[in-house]
């Protein structure tokens, strides 16, 4: 591997990890305050990318309207998604409001299909289609743009969860939920808040990576079964940690792919987060092996 292969491997995959990084936190968040693993995660992502096409060339709206709308329109099918299918199913178990969100995800991408059809769409790109040429690599401008808002979510989620009422609040339902509701936190109300950001993340992450990557009706269920390795590295807790896992799955698998010897290939690419899914659940398994025979 030469040295300008191997750079543009880890700037094409760190730019894909922003975009796990990005789609984990959303089920870090979720998971944090409700307990519950949302499978639609990733039609989310879709939704954002598929939404800023439309309404960039049917609506015929500049790129940075189209992006606001697009994520705001995905944060209220966030909420209606709670209100709707989780809260209304409250005293369900945790397996079974699971399983609701997976049957919301397909629910999801087949009205997406219908709307939109099978295509793969380009949503225009923020700032033209030019590219930085680094160490002989090249880098797409809209790739920084990528970097750029996964730098920008951390600070503004790190900010939101240490100086707000709001972030507070979301922490102490991640904590303790009983004890957050016997000191006046509406729980309910914060799952529903938490519900509406995970969907603002994702489709944040599909605006800025559908003009690089295209886009279409069933890209979310790979993006979000990776979204949910970068998380599980991060186990749901540590916005931190999932976002470093979401880099370093994208950086192993653009290396591994770069490789091109044996099982390290394009068409293996893909296989990789679930490869790397199970080992982190090999792990934590004897973790937790280990801390039940300790207690």
């Amino acid at each position: 591997m030469t040295t300008e292969v191997f750079v543009q491997s880890l700037v094409s995959g760190l730019t894909q990890g922003c975009i796990y990084a990005l789609i984990g936190l959303g089920f870090t968040i979720i998971f944090s305050v409700t307990g519950i693993i949302n499978f639609a995660q990733g039609e989310f992502v879709m939704l954002g990318g598929m939404l800023s096409f439309f309404l960039a060339k049917s609506a015929g709206l500049s790129v940075f309207p189209a992006l606001i709308i697009s994520i705001l329109i995905a944060m209220l099918i966030g909420a209606v998604l709670y209100l709707l299918a989780i809260r209304t199913a409250r005293r369900a178990s945790v397996v079974s409001l699971i399983i609701i969100t997976i049957g919301a995800a397909i629910f999801i991408r087949g009205i997406a299909g219908e709307l939109w059809g099978a295509d793969t769409v380009a949503p225009p790109f923020f700032t033209g289609n030019g590219s930085l040429s680094v160490l002989g690599a090249s880098i797409h401008v809209q790739a920084l743009w990528i970097i750029g808002t996964t730098l920008a979510v951390s600070i503004v989620l790190h900010l939101l969860f240490s100086y707000t009422v709001i972030g507070k609040a979301l922490k102490a339902s991640a904590m303790n939920r009983t004890a957050a509701g016997l000191v006046g936190v509406n729980t309910k109300s914060m799952s529903l808040i938490a519900f509406t950001v995970a969907a603002a993340l994702g489709a944040l992450g599909g605006v800025v990576i559908a003009p690089l990557s295209l886009t279409s009706y069933n890209v979310g269920a790979m993006l979000g079964l990776k979204g949910f390795v970068a998380a599980s590295i991060g186990g749901f807790r540590s916005h931190a940690v999932t976002i470093l896992g979401g880099i370093t799955l994208g950086v192993v698998e653009q290396v591994t792919v770069a490789l091109n010897w044996g099982p390290f290939k394009s068409n293996y690419k893909e296989a990789i987060a679930l490869v790397v899914l199970l080992l982190v659940l090999l792990i934590r398994s004897r973790r937790l092996f280990e801390e039940e025979r300790a207690s």
